[in-house]
């Protein structure tokens, strides 16, 4: 069990990874098949299963009418999917909102990865690590390193360029995503833009730095 439980209404960033840096994510599929994941696993009862959810031709029709009015376990304020990590900030909603939509996701994805690659064990390094988001300042500057981390890994060079994390819904308002943040990032798309763009630089390279003194 954690040593501090997490608390229901709280904000939480949460971080995990693979085993030994082994690459999770490698094709678009792959990446958009957790994006669907992260929206399909934050309802409670749900209806069917994912496996039988992602082959569905209608699938938005589907989630609107029968999955969207679910009750949700977990609010996603922001995300973003790297080739062997995840990073998300999510408050939890219900207690053990956040531990039993972790489970859900992080188990499912096993399944499928490990049935497509021919492969049994684990994917991911023990128990997801949290902390705790205890102010607005911590978390818009945690959403700026969150949106650069494909930057600092020099997988973009800007971050609207990667498509599997919320940045684009931030900075575009008539973007439709998975992220509820409105009520907590009060910057407007450009000026969180210009917030984000302002940090490139840096963040890329005091990663470069940490690589550096790793190796």
């Amino acid at each position: 069990m954690r040593k501090e439980p997490l608390v229901e209404g709280c904000f939480y960033h949460i971080f995990t990874k693979s085993i030994a840096g082994y690459k999770v994510f490698r094709t678009k599929h792959e990446f958009n098949r957790f994006v669907e994941m992260l929206k399909f696993y934050r309802h409670l009862s749900l209806p069917v299963k994912f496996s039988y959810y992602a082959k569905l031709d209608d699938k938005n029709i589907f989630y609107e009418t029968r999955i969207k009015p679910k009750p949700c376990s977990v609010e996603i304020i922001a995300y973003c999917i790297m080739p062997t990590h995840i990073h998300l900030i999510l408050k939890q909603l219900k207690e053990d909102g956040i531990t039993n939509y972790l489970k859900l996701l992080l188990d499912s994805y096993t399944r499928y990865f490990n049935i497509k690659n021919k492969r049994k064990g684990p994917l991911w390094q023990s128990r997801f690590k949290s902390v705790l988001v205890d102010n607005d300042e911590y978390l818009l500057h945690l959403t700026r390193y969150i949106h650069l981390n494909p930057v600092s890994d020099n997988l973009v060079e800007r971050p609207e360029d990667w498509f599997y994390s919320s940045y684009r819904e931030y900075i575009n308002s008539t973007i439709y995503g998975l992220c509820n943040f409105s009520s907590y990032i009060t910057l407007k798309p450009g000026e969180y833009q210009d917030f984000v763009e302002s940090r490139k630089d840096y963040q890329k390279f005091l990663s470069e730095c940490k690589r550096l003194i790793l190796e």
